[in-house]
């Protein structure tokens, strides 16, 4: 399958597609005439790991997920810990927007806006 059929079918651009064969997260055979040719196992993997972008893992969770999932011997606790691990960073990420939009909108009100030059949100922002 042609590298424009596998980014219509994951969703995946063209540039991620390459991206991610180039680091060897997927891997693709060459044809004849030089272009990536994608078989049934690939589209699955890139599926895999669009999937696995879309809830926020980065590309070495990707690459370890991959290899557990490819792993018929894997223990479903190593994917558990990975898994549980990336959930505990995505709720410190919220606790921390939490306090930004809580800063964030004391520092709105505080702005009465118009023409006036002053402007508590750039005074804070000045701040060290």
């Amino acid at each position: 399958m042609k590298i424009g059929d596998v980014a219509r079918i994951t969703g995946l651009s063209i540039k991620s597609i390459r991206y991610y064969h180039d680091i060897k997260l997927v891997s693709a055979k060459r044809g004849d005439n030089g272009y990536r040719e994608y078989d049934d196992r690939a589209l699955e993997n890139l599926h895999f790991v669009h999937q696995c972008r879309e809830m926020g893992f980065s590309v070495e969770e990707c690459r370890s997920l991959l290899s557990l999932k490819q792993n018929p011997s894997r223990a479903a606790g190593e994917v558990k810990a990975l898994a549980k691990a990336h959930l505990d960073l995505i709720a410190a990420k919220i606790v921390r927007m939490q306090a930004l939009q809580k800063q964030l909108g004391a520092l709105v009100e505080q702005c009465q806006g118009g023409n006036q030059p002053d402007c508590p949100i750039l005074n804070s922002l000045s701040q060290p």
